[in-house]
């Protein structure tokens, strides 16, 4: 099929839940991306900070491979390898002692809800435990899925009104706010929510105060704290887990994106005294952790927590942001962000760069209204850092 005859068969039969640029892509290698039509793209979204390797990896499909002769899925009733040695190289790299496997990043977060609520419910039972510990505190900005609870979480009223009434429970807070957050965090909370860097609401790194008040919020009122880092974990900003560059620990971590290399995968990462709340049919999932997202996100998380690697990603980082400080706009209001997760507030749509890119051969996706997000691969080479930022200010020259 060409390219038209496949866009007009997803329009024909697909739910039109996602506003898709219009060519197709067709496959891939390194940071290269190429449509249907042979035109390349150098790939500034890795499919939303999914694709942390690139395309094409060789151990990656090498694991793929190699698990897929032997066993694709059966059900968690029963015990796989690769699922017991991934949860053990998730805590060794690590704050946390157990790993629940999920599906994606907001069953992940749904998931760290109700282990919150499951552990409030035993502490409410105890003889000095607190009662009536169910709401769950998230941040202004803050971005943590679309299921019901997630999205009740998150700071969106556009992607919420149409869908409420949501999970109640849920208070909010101004993010890097301190006072704010100690005016919403009290004996009735069991959980605080927030991403370490926002990805979605326009790319916005926590304060170091920020989060180490968090934490001593948390302990003050015997709440869990929970870092989302489903975006921003697993090397993006230039340490393995992004909790690391700031040295405060939380209780549960959710990640997902770039857990399994592009296969659906997301995990809770929590402390033992999380895990001991927790009991057999309390929770559960299907296809969660099976044998062959768990084979591929081994070898994943092998390479991307190597201190070189990581290296690398925090080089590649300084590199990228001197060169888009060169770039002469008017139209860039400014460029923040940590490691390889940059975004470029601009005085002008987003999207209308967005889709200017498209021409250039540039994929890039927005973080709100007027924030562009630079998501590459963590593999991205020097050459074409330069040639990202080459086309992005051809871009920008002609809007």
């Amino acid at each position: 099929m060409n390219t038209h005859e496949i866009i007009s068969l997803d329009h024909d039969h697909l739910l039109q839940v996602y506003a898709r640029a219009d060519f197709v892509l067709d496959h891939g290698h390194g940071c290269i991306v190429v449509d249907t039509d042979g035109r390349e793209y150098i790939d500034c979204v890795a499919g939303i900070a999914v694709n942390a390797l690139g395309y094409g990896d060789p151990d990656l499909q090498a694991a793929l491979d190699q698990q897929a002769g032997k066993l694709w899925h059966v059900s968690n009733l029963y015990h796989t390898a690769p699922q017991a040695r991934l949860a053990r190289l998730l805590c060794e790299t690590s704050f946390a002692d157990k790993v629940y496997f999920s599906n994606c990043g907001a069953s992940a977060n749904e998931s760290a809800f109700k282990f919150a609520r499951r552990y409030a419910y035993d502490r409410a039972r105890s003889e000095t435990g607190p009662s009536g510990k169910h709401v769950i505190a998230a941040f202004s900005g803050g971005f943590h899925g679309r299921l019901f609870g997630s999205l009740a979480a998150t700071d969106r009223p556009k992607y919420q009104q149409p869908f409420e009434p949501l999970m109640p429970g849920v208070r909010f807070a101004a993010f890097n706010d301190l006072a704010s957050a100690a005016e919403a965090i009290g004996d009735d909370v069991c959980a605080v929510i927030v991403e370490p860097v926002q990805g979605e609401g326009g790319v916005h790194p926590a304060t170091p105060e920020f989060l180490a008040g968090l934490r001593d919020l948390c302990d003050q009122h015997d709440a869990l704290l929970i870092f989302d880092e489903v975006q921003c974990g697993l090397g993006r900003t230039g340490t393995l887990w992004a909790y690391q560059g700031y040295g405060v620990a939380p209780d549960m971590l959710t990640a997902a994106k770039p857990l399994a290399g592009g296969l659906p995968m997301g995990a809770v990462l929590m402390t033992q005294r999380v895990a001991d709340a927790i009991h057999p049919f309390d929770h559960a999932s299907t296809f969660a952790g099976g044998p062959l997202v768990a084979a591929v996100a081994e070898t994943l998380v092998g390479k991307v927590s190597d201190p070189a690697f990581l290296e690398r990603v925090r080089d590649k980082s300084v590199y990228l942001g001197e060169k888009l400080a060169e770039i002469n706009s008017p139209h860039i209001v400014e460029v923040r962000g940590e490691g390889l997760l940059l975004g470029i507030e601009l005085d002008i749509p987003a999207a209308d760069v967005v889709s200017a890119g498209y021409r250039h051969g540039l994929l890039t996706v927005g973080a709100g209204p007027n924030v562009l997000r630079l998501v590459p691969p963590l593999i991205i080479e020097y050459d074409e850092i330069d040639q990202v930022v080459e086309r992005l200010s051809a871009v920008l020259a002609e809007l």
